[in-house]
């Protein structure tokens, strides 16, 4: 069994790209060809090229919320950044606090100049986490759109201008902590594009939340565990997929997330694709049997992360390595508004 040590590469910190490209479909695409273990060189709004009609992009359609409130301790007014997670029920979301030291059961965190939004820290989970449940008065997500700030990944240090490009174009359900990234290459001409060739968009939900921001600290692979998101795949949808599969077409998985979802539904579905709605905490390692997706788009990954061993997972750690060396050398942009990899 591999360890977290294994998923390591050396990548210079100028290739961390900061802000995104001006046209979302400009950037670059490494093609991976693990028929023939060829790498091609390109540009990501060629990415058409290689699918053909009959097939599926299957899209996470989640939209990410302004989830990061800056609050006061309502009795020491100390400052604390609060990250929405998960809606867990009715006002209460389970959170991350930074510092969470200062946050015990009981604490009262107050928000915006007015105290529009009040929060009190209910329970402590056994990772640090907290649960807190709002209080305010009007519409929560307006509140929320007021006060919040994008919460973009610790390695970006720029500011971002305009926080739709922290969201796909087809973003539409509200839920999610961090941007599905594959997706922020697609443009609405591209979408069409991809339709005008007979090949079908098909949209699913995988609301990211914690595992995205949680490391990998066990030394072994198998002694990390993930967190649970919260999916949802339509009736519809499952519908095209069955279809399309039966027919002979290939499934591309736009991003991580997709894959999760759909990973997740045939391995408790007996390998079928059928309407589901859950929690999922799959984690996805070499020698996990992939049942549905056929290819998949993906950017480059931290290193050591969970990420890195889903997409070793679906080819070949050393030829995912090779892949990541050859990005490196040829000076990709990596992570979140960084270039894309289709693996055919």
């Amino acid at each position: 069994m591999y360890q977290t040590k294994d998923f390591a590469y050396d990548l210079p910190e100028e290739l961390i790209a900061q802000t995104p490209l001006e046209d979302r479909s400009s950037s670059r695409l490494l093609v991976v060809n693990r028929e023939n273990d060829q790498l091609t060189d390109t540009n990501f709004n060629h990415v058409l090229d290689y699918l053909d009609e009959g097939d599926a992009l299957v899209i996470n359609e989640t939209r990410v919320l302004p989830a990061r409130l800056m609050g006061t301790k309502a009795d020491t007014l100390a400052h604390l950044e609060v990250l929405l997670l998960n809606n867990t029920s009715g006002n209460q979301w389970e959170t991350l606090i930074k510092p969470a030291k200062r946050t015990k059961v009981g604490t009262i965190i107050t928000f915006g100049q007015d105290n529009q939004l009040q929060a009190e820290v209910i329970e402590i989970l056994p990772h640090g986490g907290r649960i807190i449940e709002f209080t305010y008065e009007g519409v929560f997500l307006e509140i929320l759109e007021q006060l919040g700030n994008m919460p973009l990944p610790p390695y970006i240090k720029e500011r971002l201008d305009n926080p739709d490009r922290y969201q796909t174009v087809y973003a539409k359900t509200n839920g999610s902590a961090a941007a599905p990234t594959a997706g922020l290459h697609f443009t609405p001409e591209l979408l069409e594009q991809a339709k005008a060739k007979g090949i079908q968009i098909v949209p699913l939900v995988l609301h990211v939340g914690l595992g995205t921001f949680r490391p990998v600290s066990a030394e072994r692979i198998e002694d990390h565990h993930m967190h649970a998101e919260y999916y949802q795949l339509s009736d519809e949808s499952a519908t095209t997929l069955r279809k399309i599969k039966a027919n002979g077409g290939k499934i591309t998985a736009v991003g991580t997330t997709s894959v999760r979802t759909l990973e997740t539904i045939a391995k408790e579905h007996d390998g079928q694709i059928v309407a589901s709605t859950g929690w999922t905490s799959i984690f996805i390692t070499p020698g996990f049997n992939y049942q549905v997706v056929d290819h998949l788009i993906t950017n480059f990954h931290l290193p050591e992360s969970t990420l890195m061993m889903l997409v070793s997972a679906f080819y070949d750690r050393d030829q995912i390595m090779a892949a990541y060396h050859h990005a490196v050398q040829n000076k990709y942009r990596f992570f979140s508004f960084g270039d894309a990899m289709l693996i055919l």
